[in-house]
């Protein structure tokens, strides 16, 4: 559940399993704004003993520093369940410190390595993980994907949970679906989704080749 989208939360609330609430840092970096921390973990704050609540994301300056973003986590209220990002510009010794000091760490795509599966994402993914991975490939802590949906991507690292804006995105166009087109934007995004969960994360690093997927992905 994106802060900036928060006015989505009571179906939200009342119709899914469970949530996590994202802080939105992304979008405010696309729009050069500056993310209001204060609101956000009020926000987080009211919301955090829903049953259906599972962590939020920790804010964090995708393209900032790490001391930047490590003062942002140092702030943040340890009873919300937490997650702090690492961005894959930041230094292998950040990602490793918050590997051993958190459950889950989610890991951005920022700086040259902004565009998930690119060849230059790919290069420091294999730099990254074998530094938090023990000797069998399976991480030190649980690792979500921060735009990591892609079948492409999260068949091939050890991922816990992913997220992306895929079905809210594509749902709006037809011309992904073949010959029978779901008539309603719902329906096509409950399509982008389920194609999305016939696939599973790998299970240790390196993995092996995922199995062939469709090329619409």
């Amino acid at each position: 559940m994106p802060y900036p989208r928060r006015d989505h939360l009571g179906a939200v609330a009342d119709y899914c399993q469970s949530f996590v609430f994202d802080n939105g840092a992304f979008s405010v970096w696309k729009r050069g704004e500056v993310l209001d921390v204060d609101g956000y973990t009020r926000w987080c704050d009211d919301w955090h003993r829903h049953p259906g609540f599972d962590w939020a994301l920790i804010p964090d300056v995708i393209d900032g520093s790490e001391e930047e973003n490590d003062r942002l986590i140092a702030q943040w209220p340890r009873h919300i369940p937490g997650v702090p990002v690492w961005h894959l510009h930041e230094s292998i010794g950040r990602l490793i410190v918050l590997a051993a000091s958190w459950r889950t760490v989610a890991l951005g795509s920022s700086g040259a390595f902004a565009h998930p599966g690119s060849n230059v994402w790919w290069k420091r993914i294999s730099e990254v993980l074998p530094a938090i991975c023990d000797e069998t490939g399976r991480p030190y802590c649980r690792l979500h994907g921060l735009r990591m949906l892609s079948p492409k991507v999260f068949t091939r690292i050890p991922l816990a949970s992913a997220d992306s804006t895929n079905a809210a995105v594509n749902s709006g166009s037809k011309s992904r679906f073949g010959l029978y087109v779901p008539a309603t934007a719902a329906q096509r995004a409950a399509v982008i989704a389920d194609r999305t969960e016939r696939f599973q994360s790998a299970d240790r690093w390196p993995a092996a080749d995922p199995p062939d997927l469709p090329a619409e992905e």
